[in-house]
């Protein structure tokens, strides 16, 4: 199956490393032209110079609803249209008992988590997919099925997108797909806590004796992205390697 994005215009938020960098290549390659998305210049300029394909950059914190407004603007003044829109950034400032996190931190991964996917679908919706139709994935987590004792406020925020998903294909079909990628353990720098140390031991209890790749991720996003799913919205596809099978 040759999945294209030949004439497509696709923005991927916190995409200047991890998961984010790895649907933009993917998309860039396969004939998107992708205006990447991250906080920090300096990461995008060489996260854009990588990828081959038409690629764009713009700066703009996720959880910042106007610099996600801008970024929109940007994207449809950069190529003239946009077709898909990858909510990936997210973060996670607090490790431990749920009952013990400040309310900054709290603030902070429901403004990214969980307001932003839904600020930047509504920026996409208004600015351009109302009118022509287009394709949203939400990066989640397995997480946001299962409860752990340490990140508990993030695994809630990934639940919390779940809903979104399902509720926003819900109220933009038949124009616009809404759909989601729940990624389980991926090797990527914001979770190599959880890995680094223990990876063989982990992998030895994943069904498919490895953990995940940011490339992994991509593939199954960019296929909710295509025209071979045009038949898929507000679904959940899980991207585990098999862990949830022995939660």
């Amino acid at each position: 199956m040759d999945i294209r994005f030949d004439g497509k215009v696709a923005l991927v938020t916190g995409a200047s490393r991890g998961i984010g960098l790895a649907v933009a290549t993917t998309l860039a390659e396969s004939g998107a032209s992708v205006m990447l998305s991250s906080r920090k210049a300096e990461a995008l300029e060489a996260a854009t110079a990588g990828i081959a394909g038409e690629t764009a950059w713009h700066v703009a914190n996720a959880g910042e609803p106007d610099q996600a407004a801008a970024c929109v603007e940007a994207t449809l003044e950069r190529f003239g249209r946009l077709d898909i829109l990858v909510n990936n950034a997210a973060t996670n400032p607090y490790a431990g008992p749920t009952v013990g996190i400040d309310v900054a931190r709290f603030d902070k991964t429901v403004a990214v988590n969980w307001r932003g996917p839904l600020v930047w679908s509504q920026e996409a919706w208004r600015q351009w997919m109302a009118d022509h139709g287009g394709s949203i994935v939400n990066v989640s987590s397995i997480g946001g099925l299962t409860v752990e004792p340490t990140i508990g406020i993030y695994n809630g925020t990934k639940a919390a997108l779940i809903h979104l998903t399902r509720q926003l294909a819900m109220e933009l079909a038949p124009g616009v797909r809404v759909n989601a990628v729940l990624p389980g353990l991926v090797k990527t720098d914001m979770a190599r806590a959880l890995w680094e140390r223990g990876e063989e031991k982990i992998a030895a209890r994943v069904p498919m004796r490895r953990l995940g790749e940011p490339a992994d991720i991509a593939a199954a996003t960019a296929f909710l992205c295509s025209d071979h799913a045009t038949w898929i919205t507000g679904t959940t596809l899980v991207v585990d390697g098999g862990m949830l099978l022995g939660s």
